[in-house]
């Protein structure tokens, strides 16, 4: 009996505020039979397989039945120009600001317990539901996260402003304002991460951009042609491809030559020359010639197709970086909740004290204990570092970025158009026979009757030079140009065809020969960035190890390597090989990968933090976490600096938040702070926080 077949599925999920979300989730489509399963919190994002047996709407409906909207990737649950975490805090905010202000004025009306149970009412209700199927999911996770405090926290404070409301009890057992702060601070700190993370992307759209939507058929009779969409095109059929054309599948060329770009697959800065038997790729670009091909695939088996699948896997099989503050609070959580059943317990049934103070005992330490400054230790440091992030040019598309680079280890660079600027550039140009100024002369003066790429480089290469004039230049594919002088002397300009039999040495890329005779030879290269040596010496101050990664050939890829001083460098690299060899270093040492290409697409969204230039494709743009917009690799090293800095202000905020816990929970504990006096104490730790969040804003970080 054959293995049932598996169905990839892709969900948008609303709701999820924290890792323990995510988990529950998890936990749940794991139970239902899910396979491979990614949760990401601050996407929505949900992806897993699932055998084709299982109808996926009772799965939708466990989802909604954990508290949380669903739909089908792409179906509908868009955000307007304001999310709901972003309504909810607008809400809080109008509610609990009169609260506050009734501290500083004396407008009796405020002061009145009706008046503030109303106002604090609505932000009850908006933090219990928004906190609460967070707090529920993670008791029935068994980890316990913040918003279990913060939930107990507004309930306590709540409650015993209710009680002191009911029994006109006096103004020592009213703290609404501590309640609707509890709620509103924290969804302060959510809308700050919510901003953070919604630069987030996917690269799918951009992909399927790349593939060409037509194709043209030749029919039947030999002769005619037809213009069919791609996804009509089948096995054998037999395609025409234009100059400028998109190729549009996978094949084999039949007849006609022509130059293809094949960047975005193979890295390989200068096109290829492709003759009759040569296998072509689909999405890849013939920029100059004409051929018919047969297809060896359809459009969804072909490379590119390969690649947007290899990219999905990639994001998905991404392991995410679970927040500080979530994975302390597994222990601190439990921890409080005890002290403060203690608290109640040994002040009324050991010291006597009476029922209505060990209450009051037990609300302080939860009051005091409840995380808002902890909440906002991170994404307030998080967004003032994307702040300066983007002043500085770089993009930053999710603040767990800035703590994935601070940890990295290694560096692993593509080379075309990363460490080089893309751009060809005459590297050696040796004579025999003639002088250079000839030489330069006719290269030109050939040059400038072709519309290849090279012939292009070589114009801008050359533009000093005074071109030969010369008569009859004519251009023959797969050899190259030839021409006349006014003295009759030939010279022809093109690939090793040109001089098989003349020369051992065919290691250059154009020869050029006079009246048949080899003299002079031509070698490109792909001009390295001038930064790109200072910011390799610079990772390895840091103990991060280079890496070169690359589709292009052994001998460029080891001049490049040997130039820059990088120990480590693996070419003729596919796309599958390149994911394939990011995923088994990211496994033993956080790694990040800079690239610019479709080619690199993969590996990008799998490395521990994935980075593009700004002039990337935007295929690698998307695929990125992070992009730099200067085009500059210089970048990289003020994302480091900056990245340690962030990071460092997160535990400086986290150690300020347990500090403060520490020492005032024992103080509410015995009696000595009230909840009044517990929730005042707690508004300044929070201003502690997010004054030295701002403070990153503006503090040296160069080194």
């Amino acid at each position: 009996m054959s293995a049932l077949a598996t169905e990839h599925i892709e969900l948008n999920v609303k709701g999820m505020t924290c890792t323990n979300c995510a988990l529950g989730i998890q936990k749940y489509l794991e139970k239902e039979g899910a396979e491979s399963i990614f949760v990401d919190f601050s996407s929505g994002e949900v992806i897993f397989d699932m055998k084709e047996q299982r109808r996926i709407d009772p799965i939708m409906k466990g989802i909604r039945r954990l508290g949380y909207e669903v739909d089908k990737s792409g179906d509908g649950l868009a955000e307007g120009k304001y999310s709901l975490i972003e309504k909810l805090f607008a809400l809080s905010a109008v509610f609990t600001l009169p609260l506050l202000l009734h501290m500083v004025v004396s407008w009796h009306w405020l002061h009145n317990p009706w008046v503030q149970l109303a106002l604090a009412t609505p932000v009850f209700l908006v933090g219990m539901w928004h906190f609460g199927r967070s707090a529920i999911s993670s008791l029935k996770s068994g980890v316990p996260n913040m918003d279990v405090l913060i939930v107990v926290g507004a309930v306590a404070a709540f409650g015993y402003s209710l009680y002191g409301t009911l029994t006109q009890a006096g103004p020592d057992f009213l703290f609404y304002e501590t309640a609707a702060s509890i709620i509103t601070l924290v969804l302060l700190g959510n809308v700050m991460e919510h901003r953070a993370v919604k630069r987030t992307t996917t690269a799918m759209r951009e992909l399927s951009a790349l593939q060409p939507q037509l194709a043209i058929r030749l029919m039947p009779d030999g002769k005619s042609v037809e213009t069919v969409p791609v996804s009509q095109v089948e096995p054998g059929d037999v395609l025409q491809v234009n100059d400028g054309d998109k190729i549009p599948v996978d094949g084999r060329i039949v007849s006609g030559d022509g130059a293809v770009d094949s960047a975005m697959i193979t890295g390989e800065s200068t096109p290829e020359d492709k003759h009759p038997g040569d296998a072509v790729v689909g999405g890849t670009v013939l920029v100059a010639g004409q051929i018919r091909m047969e297809a060896t695939s359809g459009a969804k088996g072909g490379t590119l197709s390969r690649i947007i699948e290899m990219v999905k896997r990639a994001q998905a099989d991404k392991p995410q970086i679970q927040q500080l503050a979530d994975r302390i609070s597994a222990i601190f959580v439990p921890v409080v909740l005890t002290i403060s059943l203690l608290t109640f317990l040994l002040s009324w049934l050991v010291f006597e004290i009476g029922l209505s103070d060990s209450i009051i005992h037990s609300v302080a330490v939860l009051v005091i204990a409840c995380p808002c400054a902890m909440g906002l230790a991170t994404p307030t440091a998080v967004v003032v570092g994307l702040g300066r992030a983007s002043k500085m040019g770089i993009l930053v598309k999710g603040g767990r970025t800035l703590e994935a680079f601070a940890n990295v280890r290694q560096v692993v660079f593509d080379k075309t158009g990363t460490l080089t600027t893309g751009r060809l550039s005459i590297r050696d140009l040796r004579v025999t026979g003639i002088a250079r100024q000839e030489a330069e002369s006719v290269v030109l003066a050939l040059e400038q009757h072709s519309s290849h790429p090279i012939a292009k480089a070589l114009q801008l290469a050359l533009a000093g030079a005074d071109p030969l004039t010369l008569t009859g230049v004519r251009e023959t594919k797969g050899l190259g140009l030839s021409g006349a002088d006014d003295d009759g002397n030939l010279y022809q300009l093109g690939s090793f065809r040109l001089v098989t039999g003349q020369t051992e040495d065919l290691n250059h890329d154009l020869f050029l020969l006079k009246n048949n005779e080899l003299v002079a030879t031509l070698d490109l290269e792909d001009e390295i960035r001038p930064e790109a040596a200072e910011v390799i010496d610079y990772l390895k101050t840091k103990g991060i190890k280079p890496i070169l990664l690359t589709g292009d050939r052994q001998a460029k890829a080891e001049r490049v390597a040997a130039q820059l001083g990088i120990a480590e460098l693996h070419y003729e690299q596919l796309p599958d090989e390149k994911l394939a060899f990011i995923e088994t270093q990211s496994a033993l040492l956080p790694t990040a990968m800079v690239g610019d290409g479709i080619n690199d697409a993969p590996a990008l969204a799998r490395a521990s933090v994935g980075i593009s230039l700004g002039d990337a494709t935007q295929v690698a743009i998307q695929s990125a976490e992070v992009v730099l917009l200067s085009g500059r690799l210089t970048s990289l090293r003020d994302l480091r600096q900056l990245s340690e800095h962030t990071v460092l202000t997160i535990k400086q905020n986290l150690f300020w938040a347990f500090f403060y816990n520490s020492l005032a929970i024992p103080l509410a504990a015995f009696g000595f702070l009230r909840p009044i006096i517990g929730a005042a104490t707690m508004a300044m730790s929070d201003v502690v926080v997010i004054g030295n969040s701002l403070r990153l804003k503006v503090k040296k970080i160069k080194e």
